[in-house]
């Protein structure tokens, strides 16, 4: 017992030093549990034999992992998502198992081996690239969403892929396997429902037990879910998500199935299900630690003997992998449409192996698929492909992203062909709005953009925009605001607009001008700068949304209405003494004592007027009619 909890000391303190090390420096928690691995096992030598043994129970975590993703995988987002899906990430991973797989026979392989091979690198790694996209604000980019899409294919195919490999068994390895197989049985018989059953009833079985996944998830789980939720345990919530989990594996190996095969189709089951998120919430933290823990024991037994013994054919192997990769998706980003600075980050992002590769390896031995000498050096390859990644995205943001943006900002400005009584600087979400309304109501507009992208969006959609720099006196000039009424000031960064409205005050002081601030000290600085009229972004929004909030709480909707009148008019008769104490404070201390003091006061005076006697004989609600009947209600079935 003593050295179960000296070996688990070990692993435990290896991930809290090396995963935060890793976060850091950009690499990735998997690449920290990797390293952590390599130092208490090659290097250091803390770990030794039992790594084997602990990998076995860690796969667990992939079988928990496909579980969540099953639970993310909504029919109508599969349906949304389905021509990137099936045609990137199923041309990605076909085309990639294809090309190593012949170039694995050019090198002597068997084509048993040689298409293991070729699904093993087809796969690349989910846990780094979603969260260094995460980390650098790439998700929503159309290379990040085009990324996700193949690897959210590359998680699905997983589940064929464990379905077939053990299909393409080495009888020498089988043979090999056999004697040992031999001896082991005879301390040891593993359950089995389906040993020695003929094959029309082991296929009857197998139908039988996807059925009990399928419909006992669909019709079981939700009264299950809601007897367990009424006893308010946590942890007896916890148990039996575990519990489901768990079962649905042992009934998978139980049938001779892959286990990620069960608990994916439980979890797609269960994926429009009301306890999918706190399913998720339950089971992520035990798929976090053991996919760590296998991630480890990766780490650990990875051979740096076989690493020096044949460094540069390994390395070679590595990059050549890389390449390859790259190779074919840079080519389904031409395919496909993907463009600029994003088809380089659709390519770098995924040009690595991934996690899933020690899965199918560490299965593919077990399967009597891989010799053991070939996965060792296949894990190695998977390991440093992994290890390079970082470089990839370094690569990118430090000399692919800036070449790009520095060719859209030499991109000439356009020439202004038309002139118009309000010129618009900007024509993201905000200016969008405000465009639209004028042109609908006959109004000639002059719209700018810096963004050469947003002007070639908008030009598709049939909306008149042009590229240039609004802050730049020459493009204003081209622009015609020498003869414009109004300048309407909608771009996002606070800086230019506060120096746009400055000069156009100083030098065109007959233009009005309406911007949107940020918050209200961006809405100072723009008053001070002489802006004449200044929305800020939020407020209205939130305003609306706070009235909607009470008339759903059954608040008569005209008294909802004069409390919003009241809330809108004590902030406009307390903004210009708050502008003033703002004013008088000292550049880089914006908050002193006044100040506070004068924004507590607009606190309170807002809370006082909100509170008025409603009984008074001056109440602010006299002669109103009362709330209708059945009023909340309607109410609340109307917003549902």
């Amino acid at each position: 017992m003593t050295g179960y909890f000296l070996q688990a000391f070990v692993y435990l303190v290896a991930a809290v030093i090396a995963v935060p090390i890793a976060k850091r420096l950009g690499l990735g928690s998997v690449l920290g549990y990797l390293m952590a691995g390599v130092v208490i096992g090659p290097i250091i030598g803390l770990v030794g034999e039992e790594t084997t043994t602990i990998q076995h129970f860690a796969e667990f975590g992939v079988v928990m992992m496909l579980f969540l993703v099953g639970l993310e995988l909504e029919p109508k987002m599969l349906w949304g998502m389905r021509h990137k899906l099936v045609g990137l990430g199923g041309i990605q991973v076909g085309g990639t198992a294809l090309l190593v797989m012949g170039i694995a026979l050019v090198f002597g392989q068997v084509w048993t081996v040689a298409l293991t091979i070729g699904l093993i690198f087809a796969l690349s790694s989910t846990a780094i690239v979603l969260q260094t996209f995460h980390e650098k604000g790439l998700t929503k980019t159309e290379g990040g969403k085009s990324a996700f899409s193949v690897l959210l294919f590359q998680d699905i195919a997983v589940i064929p892929m464990l379905a077939f490999i053990p299909l393409l068994a080495l009888p020498e390895l089988i043979e090999k396997a056999q004697g040992a197989l031999d001896q082991a049985s005879e301390h040891h018989d593993e359950l089995s429902l389906v040993a020695g059953l003929p094959g029309w009833v082991y296929g009857l079985i197998i139908m039988a037990s996807i059925a009990i996944v399928v419909v006992g998830g669909h019709y079981l789980s939700r009264p299950l879910f809601r007897f367990v939720a009424s006893s308010g345990l946590r942890e007896i919530f916890t148990a039996t998500a575990l519990m489901l989990v768990i079962g649905i594996a042992a009934l998978m190996s139980l049938v001779g199935l892959s286990p990620a095969l069960g608990t994916f189709l439980a979890g797609v089951v269960l994926a429009n299900s009301e306890f999918r998120h706190e399913l998720e919430s339950n089971i992520d933290p035990f798929k976090g630690l053991l996919l760590g823990l296998f991630f480890i024991t990766v780490g650990a037994g990875i051979n740096f003997g076989i690493l020096f013994s044949d460094f540069f054919m390994i390395i070679g192997l590595t990059l050549g992998v890389m390449l390859l990769k790259a190779a074919v998706l840079y080519l389904l980003a031409m395919i496909f449409k993907i463009n600029n600075s994003d088809r380089w980050l659709f390519t770098l992002s995924l040009a690595q192996a991934g996690e899933f590769g020690f899965v199918l390896l560490s299965f593919s031995v077990q399967n009597h698929v891989l010799p053991t000498d070939v996965s060792e050096i296949l894990s190695l390859v998977v390991a440093l492909s992994m290890f390079f990644t970082p470089g990839l995205f370094i690569l990118f943001d430090k000399v692919i992203l800036p070449r790009f943006e520095q060719a859209s900002n030499e991109r000439e400005a356009d020439t202004v062909d038309e002139k118009g009584s309000v010129l618009i600087a900007g024509i993201g979400r905000f200016g969008q709005i405000i465009n639209r309304l004028l042109v609908a109501n006959d109004v000639k507009t002059v719209v700018l953009d810096i963004r050469a992208e947003q002007v070639d969006l908008m030009r598709q959609i049939e909306t008149k925009a042009f590229f240039g720099d609004a802050t730049k006196p020459d493009i204003l000039h081209t622009a015609g605001i020498e003869e414009v009424k109004l300048l309407v000031i909608a771009i996002d960064n606070k800086e230019s607009s506060v120096e746009l409205v400055k000069y156009v005050k100083h030098t065109y002081p007959h233009v009005k001008i309406l911007t949107r601030a940020y918050d209200r000290g961006h809405g100072y600085q723009l008053k001070q700068a002489g802006a004449d009229y200044i929305e800020s972004e939020t407020y209205h929004s939130a305003l609306e949304l706070g009235s909607k909030t009470m008339k759903c709480l059954g608040f008569h909707p005209f008294f909802v209405e004069q409390q919003k009148s009241i809330y809108k008019d004590i902030e406009d008769k307390q903004s210009h003494t708050l502008y003033q104490a703002w004013k008088n404070v000292a550049e880089g201390q914006r908050y002193d004592n006044n100040y506070r003091d004068l924004f507590m006061e607009l606190e309170d005076l807002i809370e006082e007027a909100m509170k008025v006697d409603r009984n008074d004989k001056h109440s602010r609600e006299r002669g109103w009619t009362p709330p209708p009947k059945g009023y909340a209600d309607r109410l609340e079935e109307s917003s549902d």
